[in-house]
C-alpha cells in the first residue's frame, strides 16, 4: 500500500444520510493511497458528536493513517460530506488542535502535524522511546567535554565536588523537529563517550553494548518557561511552557551512573503515568 505524501489533500466519502439510520459512516482517503479511512458517529450515543469525530480522528493521526502533512480541507467542506453541523466539525477540529496533532492555515485548510510523544515513566532513554513509536529519532551532539562536578552534580553521581566528570549536551530531534535539549554527567572512565557515538544512537544504547546493567533510578518531573536560548533550539518562543526532568540512574551494583538534566517541549511531548490503587 502506498503512504501519503506530505501535503496530501483528503477526500470524504458522500454526505448523503443514511435514510431511518441513527448511525452515520464515511470514508475519508488521501490522495495516492488505496485504503479508505472509516469514519462514523453514533446519534444514539451519550457521547457528544464531535468527541465521537476527534477521537476517530486523533487515532487516525496517532496510528499514521493520517501522517502529517494531509490536509482535511475547510470546516464547511468537512462539515457538508460527513453530514454533520459545522460547529460540531468545529469543535471536533479545534480539539486536535489543542493538543497539537493539526494546525489551522489560513486559505488552506486544517492540516496533520506530528503527533505529540507520550513517554511511560519507566528506565528507558528518549532515544530509544521515539524509534519505538517510529518517530525518526536524531541527534546534535552540542557539548561533549570533561569539566569539574558542582555541588549538585557530584552528590548525585557520588563523587567528590571540583572532580572531574564527563558532561555532553544534546539536542534531540524527532521527525526533524527539534525536541529536547538534553544535559547528562557521567563519572570519568564509565565509557568511550565518542559524538560521532552520541549522534548514532542514545545513551543507554551505549551503556548497554559497553556491559553497564542499568538497575533502577531517582526521578523528578517538573515544568517551567522557556529561556531564550532553550526557546532558540527547541523553535520555541521565549517564555513557552517547557517540562523538566532529572533523572539519576544506578546500575545493577548500586553505582550511580548518570545524572541527567532535560526539558521538552510541551507542545510536543507528554508524561504518562499508571496510578494503582494502594491496597
Amino acid at each position: 500500500m502506498r503512504t501519503a505524501q506530505a501535503g496530501s489533500a483528503v477526500r470524504f466519502g458522500s454526505a448523503m444520510a443514511l435514510s431511518g439510520q441513527s448511525n452515520y459512516a464515511r470514508s475519508v482517503t488521501a490522495r495516492g493511497t488505496d485504503r479508505p479511512l472509516p469514519l462514523s458517529v453514533d446519534r444514539t450515543s451519550p457521547v457528544p458528536l464531535y468527541f465521537q469525530l476527534a477521537q476517530q480522528l486523533e487515532a487516525a493521526v496517532e496510528q499514521g493513517r493520517l501522517p502529517p502533512g494531509t490536509l482535511l480541507g475547510n470546516e464547511i467542506e468537512l462539515a457538508a460530506r460527513l453530514g454533520l453541523s459545522r460547529p460540531t466539525v468545529r469543535q471536533a477540529i479545534q480539539s486536535l488542535v489543542d493538543k497539537g496533532l493539526m494546525v489551522r492555515r489560513r486559505g488552506v485548510g486544517t492540516q496533520v502535524v506530528h503527533s505529540q510523544v507520550r513517554r511511560p515513566l519507566e528506565l528507558s532513554s528518549l532515544h530509544d522511546d521515539l524509534e519505538a513509536a517510529g518517530q525518526r529519532p536524531a541527534t546534535r551532539v552540542l557539548r561533549n567535554a570533561v569539566e569539574p562536578a558542582t555541588a549538585p552534580v557530584a552528590a548525585a553521581l557520588a563523587v567528590p565536588e571540583g572532580s572531574e566528570v564527563h558532561v555532553v549536551e544534546r539536542l534531540r530531534y524527532a521527525h526533524g523537529e527539534p525536541m529536547a535539549l538534553l544535559r547528562n554527567h557521567l563519572p570519568p572512565g564509565l565509557l568511550d563517550l565518542a559524538t560521532d557515538d552520541l549522534e548514532a544512537g542514545g545513551l543507554y544504547a551505549m551503556m548497554r553494548a559497553s556491559g553497564i546493567t542499568l538497575h533502577s533510578a531517582r526521578q523528578s518531573v517538573g515544568a517551567r518557561a522557556a529561556t531564550a536560548e532553550e526557546a532558540g533550539a527547541l523553535d520555541e518562543t521565549a517564555g513557552a511552557p517547557l517540562l523538566t526532568m532529572e533523572r539519576t540512574a544506578y546500575d545493577d551494583t548500586g553505582r550511580s551512573v548518570e545524572y541527567g538534566a532535560h526539558v521538552y517541549r510541551a507542545s510536543r511531548y507528554a508524561f504518562e503515568f499508571q496510578l494503582l490503587v494502594r491496597p
